[in-house]
């Protein structure tokens, strides 16, 4: 079932994992063992959750990589279907 408008992992990351642990971005990154400006660019949605990525969250927060990559591909796939009608493509079918 597709969502409407679901979040981008980073505001997920910020409010589920980040904030309950009072954790700042410097220290999470550290943690993470990624630079403050990559996790940054997650959090502000500049950036999505690569598979790499994942699976340091899942190391770091005990979850599942595949939730991670979930939630980047729900979000992904929401805003690309929003310009569905805009894409020029020819249906195909076999003769």
């Amino acid at each position: 079932m597709k969502m409407h408008n679901p979040p981008h992992p980073g505001e997920v990351l910020r409010q589920l994992c980040l904030e309950p642990l009072n954790l700042t971005v410097t220290d999470a990154a550290r943690s993470l063992g990624v630079s403050r400006k990559t996790l940054s660019s997650i959090l502000n949605g500049h950036a999505g959750i690569s598979p790499e990525m994942a699976v340091r969250l899942s190391i770091a927060f005990n979850t599942s990589s595949e939730s991670w990559l979930n939630q980047q591909v729900q979000y992904d796939l929401w805003h690309a279907e929003k310009n569905r009608k805009s894409l020029h493509v020819d249906r195909l079918s076999a003769a």
